[in-house]
């Protein structure tokens, strides 16, 4: 009996093996690995020296704002002439869950000339969000939306996830559905919100 234990073991740990580096190949195959997690003072390490505007969205780092639409239009009438790039995203949605890597990475990067800020829409409460931004926190504020009223008026979508691109002249582009990678992201953020 002890042979049969052993070799049933063997084939266990041959195919996890196996496994394991089918999913190594495939993550190197499509240029992309998972974004590791920044803590909130790395992330607002790398966006010093930040226009004031952004400074003040970078300060309310993680947060959820209160205020609904009329503070949203309020913070993005402040930011006129700024490219910014708006994700509605739910704790719940769990493509949203898995693109959140993606905008913690893209909004460190860019943040220095873009404002990111984010919806979180349709949530039973603030307390289920900011639980779900301490595990992967974000270099910028959502807004609070628990009836996705004011998702669906910035959005002009009732899905989630949603991402708006603003340019400097208030042109409009908005993508539905997840960013599978932080260099699809930052390729959208410049050519729709930076134009380059």
């Amino acid at each position: 009996m002890k042979p049969k234990r052993l070799s049933i073991a063997a084939a266990t740990t041959t195919v996890l093996v196996l496994l394991l580096v089918g999913l190594l190949q495939l993550m190197s195959f499509s240029g992309e690995t998972a974004p590791s997690t920044l803590t909130l003072t790395q992330m607002r390490a790398r966006l010093i020296g930040s226009p004031p505007a952004l400074v003040a969205l970078h300060a309310q780092a993680n947060e959820i704002l209160s205020g609904g639409l009329p503070a949203l239009r309020a913070r993005l009438a402040a930011l006129r002439g700024t490219p910014v790039v708006i994700n509605k995203w739910a704790s719940w949605c769990e493509p949203c869950r898995e693109e959140f890597g993606v905008f913690q990475r893209a909004s460190v990067s860019l943040g220095r000339e873009v404002a990111f800020i984010g919806i979180d829409t349709d949530e039973r409460s603030r307390a289920i969000a900011l639980a779900f931004l301490r595990s992967l926190p974000v270099s910028y504020p959502s807004y609070y939306d628990p009836s996705g009223q004011m998702g669906l008026a910035i959005t002009d979508s009732s899905f989630t996830p949603v991402t708006v691109f603003r340019n400097r002249t208030g042109s409009l582009f908005i993508h539905q559905g997840p960013y599978p990678s932080v260099a699809k992201l930052e390729q959208d953020v410049r050519r729709y919100a930076l134009g380059t």
